[in-house]
């Protein structure tokens, strides 16, 4: 039986960095990031296994990133994924290993993504873990990095494998589900695949409304579909639509059910720009100024 397992999944919550593409969407490799790691019982490990401290290897390199330190992350990284191997501890390799993942996909590094990718997957197999949540948050962040280095095709394959255990999985949370769908939506979005692309981002704003605090990443969603309603239709036959979006976002960045903190602060900033090149002007300097106040109470 599987034991006990939160892997993080890919949504935006997780402070990573949102960025504007060439075309002003919000880039879907900085959008999507694994999000916890292993969660386990050391009651339930063979007596041979040592585990690595998960909580510690996950503050602290939040900490690096938080800093802007990539080369001490990939060091931490590296250093216990050895340990985890070294202590027989499978678990503490799959978490490092979605880590990685998610790590060289925002740097930039392809092959050590892609390393990182089939390493994990294996694992899974090693540890009977392929029709768990687990192994579809795995899938996601897989999927997400072949996505990033446009592997569409790689991608869509392990998504619909996540889509297939999701659905299946009795109470699957709603949050893994909306970071599926808008994870599946931004691929076919870059597929040119738009109806596909606008049924899963349906999918998510659906499964995003039962989630505490999901407003925020409503609004991103909303403004995702904006962006694909301009490469499909431009942005003039589309500017109706890309209207009633963008301000359906600003709403939900206004509901007063999200916390006015420093992840509020974080989505402001990476939304401006979208408001702002669609010519909403005065909504992007105001989400700016309270990023910037919030910020300085900081």
């Amino acid at each position: 039986m599987e034991q006990p397992v939160c892997l993080r999944p890919a949504t935006v919550r997780e402070g990573k960095e949102l960025e504007m593409n060439q075309q002003n969407a919000l880039s879907p490799e900085d959008y999507l990031e694994p999000e916890c790691v292993l969660c386990m019982d050391p009651a339930h490990l063979d007596s041979d296994v040592v585990p690595v401290p998960q909580q510690r290897i996950k503050d602290r390199l939040d900490y690096y990133m938080n800093k802007k330190d990539y080369e001490g992350a990939e060091r931490h990284l590296l250093y216990w994924l050895k340990e985890a191997e070294r202590g027989l501890d499978l678990r503490g390799r799959l978490l490092i290993d979605n880590e990685l993942i998610g790590f060289y996909r925002k740097t930039g590094k392809k092959e050590e993504a892609f390393h990182f990718c089939a390493e994990a997957l294996e694992l899974l197999k090693k540890m009977d873990f392929e029709e768990s949540i687990s192994a579809g948050t795995t899938f996601v962040n897989a999927a997400t990095a072949y996505s990033a280095f446009g592997e569409y095709d790689e991608a869509l394959g392990l998504f619909r494998k996540a889509r297939d255990l999701y659905e299946r999985i009795p109470h699957t949370p709603p949050h893994l589900l909306g970071g599926l769908y808008n994870n599946m939506a931004l691929t076919y979005q870059a597929l040119g695949h738009y109806e596909e692309a606008f049924q899963f981002y349906h999918h998510a704003m659906e499964k995003m409304a039962l989630v505490p605090g999901g407003v925020l990443e409503q609004a991103v969603t909303c403004l995702n579909m904006a962006d694909a309603v301009a490469e499909q239709s431009g942005l003039e036959d589309g500017e109706e639509e890309i209207g009633r979006l963008l301000d359906r976002a600003y709403e939900f960045l206004q509901d007063k059910s999200a916390p006015h903190d420093a992840y509020y602060a974080f989505i402001c900033e990476r939304c401006a720009p979208c408001f702002s090149y669609y010519g909403y002007f005065a909504a992007a300097e105001e989400l700016l100024q309270e990023a910037k106040m919030i910020n300085e109470r900081a």
